[in-house]
């Protein structure tokens, strides 16, 4: 891998594991060289107003929270990272900073479900904002759906269940013909596969409890942005309108979780692709949605945008929803839950679940059918996750 910016002279590799835990080795400092969690919820002052330390309340800025910031910057190749309590914490931060009342937003159709809702039932109702959804594979369609009062264009690339990809790069110069913000969720391809602002996206955002963190313990997000001006707003938000910190604890869980980062993705993705090919094969799947193959409608785009193709497989089944409910829930090594991002593969089948709550004639109009099912492939052998598929599969 080349590394995360120029900002830096290591390789993503290297970042992974040092940016932001430097240890401290001035005079006093205890030279750790893991982050300590800063627990403390206010700090002694040597003085009114602003202490020589720098903190006075953990809220307005953490050394622990502080050190995930840098780390995740260094990774984005951005100028600024902020970490919130959740992934839905730093869309709504993102959103709240950057429209108002009138504005309009271009959003991709396959977005996530939980974006969705609060784009459909917080902004439409509370701050009269419109949103409109349309198929961002055609940066054409995006630049259609452009009026006057369009501020925001939100991206997801790939989408999440249907590995559907954008060209970031194409929807970035009609966002900067526009003067509209363009803003990437990034949470299915980290910063190691693809980083957005190098393809000229002004804002990045992440679920960290996914991927970036990777062991099903921290639930957190981030943003990431190379815009001085956007980072304050959000910052000013953050800290004083919404409070939304990533507490110092799950600071230290992603900062240990991202050192492996690099390590993990690489096997996702290796087993990924096991998974998918064996699956595409197979008589009784009719269809495969993953980025890695060859018949994946955007597969040149990925392999053009993307330095990998990612550890999420969705696929269709021949059956309906009872069928796949079935299927879902006779394995064995897959574990059915909700989230991905792990190190343990997850299965979910998302009418049932994740999806329960979309309308059906808007279900079937995105793509997600009665036997769609949707497996993050962890990191377990291959060879295991292949056959506890394939013994789901011969009970059909």
């Amino acid at each position: 891998m080349e590394g995360p910016s120029e900002r830096s002279n290591h390789t993503f590799e290297t970042e992974a594991i040092h940016a932001g835990e430097e240890p401290d080795l001035d005079p006093g400092g205890t030279g750790d060289l893991v982050s300590p969690i800063h627990l403390s919820s206010t700090f002694a002052m040597d003085e009114t107003g602003n202490p020589s330390h720098g903190y006075k309340y953990s809220r307005l800025g953490n050394p622990t929270r502080e050190a995930l910031d840098r780390r995740v910057a260094t990774l984005s190749g951005a100028d600024h990272a902020m970490t919130f309590a959740s992934g839905m914490a730093a869309i709504a931060t993102t959103c709240l900073t950057a429209l108002e009342s009138g504005d309009h937003v271009v959003a991709f159709d396959g977005i996530y479900g939980g974006t969705k809702v609060f784009f459909d039932e917080y902004l439409a109702d509370h701050f009269d904002v419109t949103v409109e959804y349309v198929d961002a594979t055609d940066p054409e369609a995006v630049a259609d759906a452009v009026v006057p009062e369009t501020a925001l264009f939100w991206m997801e690339s790939p989408t999440n269940p249907l590995l559907k990809l954008c060209d970031i790069e194409a929807i970035a110069a009609i966002a900067d013909g526009h003067d509209v913000l363009l803003a990437v969720d990034n949470t299915f391809a980290t910063p190691y596969f693809q980083r957005p602002l190098a393809l000229g996206a002004d804002v990045s955002v992440h679920s960290t409890t996914k991927y970036l963190n990777g062991h099903t313990d921290s639930i957190g997000g981030a943003i990431v942005t190379d815009d001085d001006a956007f980072a304050d707003r959000v910052r000013f938000v953050q800290e004083y309108a919404l409070g939304a910190m990533m507490p110092p604890f799950d600071c230290y869980l992603v900062l240990r979780g991202s050192k492996t980062l690099p390590l993990r993705m690489r096997q996702h993705e290796a087993n990924a692709t096991r998974v998918a090919r064996y699956l595409s094969e197979h008589e009784k799947v009719t269809a495969v949605h993953y980025p890695g193959l060859e018949t994946h409608p955007q597969h040149d785009l990925a392999a053009r945008q993307m330095d990998g193709f990612g550890g999420i497989v969705s696929f269709e089944i021949d059956g309906g929803a009872a069928e796949a409910r079935a299927f879902v829930e006779s394995l064995d090594l897959f574990t059915l839950a909700v989230s991905l991002g792990s190190v343990e593969s997850l299965i979910e089948h998302p009418v049932s679940m994740s999806a329960s709550y979309v309308p059906e004639e808007e279900r079937l109009a995105s793509g997600i059918t009665d036997s769609l099912i949707r497996a993050p492939i962890g990191v377990e052998s291959a060879d295991d996750l292949i056959a506890d598929l394939e013994r789901g599969l011969e009970h059909l």
